[in-house]
Order: structure tokens, then sequence, then C-alpha cells
């Protein structure tokens, strides 16, 4: 039985049409390979975005915000989780109070009832901050906290440390008060406007018979 010759050709002598059909072929493998790859490397990436960092905004107990923050920095040491959860905020600003012409600064809140928190959101950090003492839920569904816009955690961050302070006065239009210094001392006046953030007002003082409007700073009025 006679064997049958296979003859193998040259690169050199192959034809062009045949030189065509095995460089398509060749592209259609790396093709191939590449849909494979990508199809592969798909689930890495897809876990690699659900990895990013994000803020979520937590709610709380009235009143707990600061002790939610302290009690999750120390759940965050204790339970080694400093790789996924960040930076816990509570906003807030400093206000300026002004009784008995006395001036008195205390921090309040923004957002009371709120406290943010910068993290990877996976089972294990969803756990450590949802049973952090004080904590009520995330914003969100039960299961899947909603995270918040980058913009608007900015805008929130740079309010709270803004150098704008808000100015209290304990006294408001319609309140009798008397002048305590300058030309008008010792006489009686109704507040007609209030300017807390310059700590002025405005009252009416009858003088000779009339109503005179005069502008006034609060530390020369004494309520009434």
């Amino acid at each position: 039985m006679g064997r049958k010759k296979v003859e193998i050709k040259k690169l050199e002598d192959l034809t062009e049409e045949e030189l065509t059909t095995g460089s398509d072929l060749e592209k259609e493998e790396e093709k191939a390979e590449v849909a494979v790859e990508e199809k592969a490397e798909a689930p890495v990436k897809q876990a690699k975005k659900e990895q990013q960092k994000r803020w979520y905004i937590v709610h709380t107990y009235s009143g707990y915000e600061n002790k939610v923050k302290s009690n999750l920095e120390k759940r965050i040491e204790y339970m080694n989780m400093s790789d996924k959860i960040f930076r816990i905020e509570v906003p807030q600003k400093t206000v300026t109070q002004i009784k008995g012409g006395k001036k008195q600064e205390k921090d309040e809140k923004i957002f009371p009832g709120y406290v943010l928190v910068e993290m990877i959101m996976d089972e294990d950090s969803w756990y450590v901050v949802r049973h952090t003492a004080g904590v009520t839920k995330f914003v969100g569904s039960a299961k899947k906290p909603i995270p918040a816009k980058d913009s608007e955690i900015k805008k929130v961050i740079q309010r709270s440390t803004s150098t704008t302070q808000k100015v209290e006065m304990d006294v408001k239009v319609g309140d009798k008060v008397r002048i305590t210094s300058g030309p008008f001392a010792e006489f009686v006046g109704d507040i007609t406007e209030v300017y807390p953030d310059k700590a002025k007002l405005r009252a009416n003082v009858s003088i000779f018979g009339r109503e005179t409007p005069v502008e006034l700073e609060y530390k020369q009025i004494q309520k009434l």
C-alpha cells in the first residue's frame, strides 16, 4: 500500500490567496484570545469598581453624632478596618451667641442626626459601621446603602470649615429695650430690625413725642 505524499510548501512558494487566508485566520485567533482575556478580566474590573471608596451617610440617634464618631474610630482600630473605613465627619459650624452683652461660641451641627463616612463598602465594613452604638441605619435600602455624590460631600465639608460665623442674639423684632449708653442713653425703644451678622439692631425711640428710628449696637441695649 503506497504512502500518500504530503507536499509542504515553503513560505516563499505560497500564493497570495493562501497568505491572505492564513493572515485572516491569525487575526481571528488573536480576536478570540482578546475576547477570552476580556471576559476573564471583567469580574476583576467589576470587583475593583465595587471596591472604590465612597462617602456614605449614616443616620444616628439625635445628639449621638459625636459619640458615634468616637465609637466608630475605636472600632476601626480594634477590628483592623483602617484599610476599608477612612474618614468620619460630623459637619458643624461655629455659632456666636450674644446674651446679656456677652459673646459665647458653640459648635452647631449642620445636619443633626447624620454622620458622613468615607469607606469601601462590603459586608465587613457595613457590619462595623451599622453595628456601632448610636447608629440606626445607612441612607438607602437596608442592605444596599446609596453612596453620596462627591460634589455634595465637598460642599458640606467646605461649609463646616468656613470661617463665616452665625450670630444669634437673644432679642427679636417687637421686643422693648432700654438704651444703656450713647446719646440716647436711658431712652426706651421698640426693636424694628435685627442684624445678627453685625450685632446691631434698629429701634424706634420716642423723642419729644415723636417716634425716631435709631441704630444701636447690641452692647448698647438692655432687654426689658
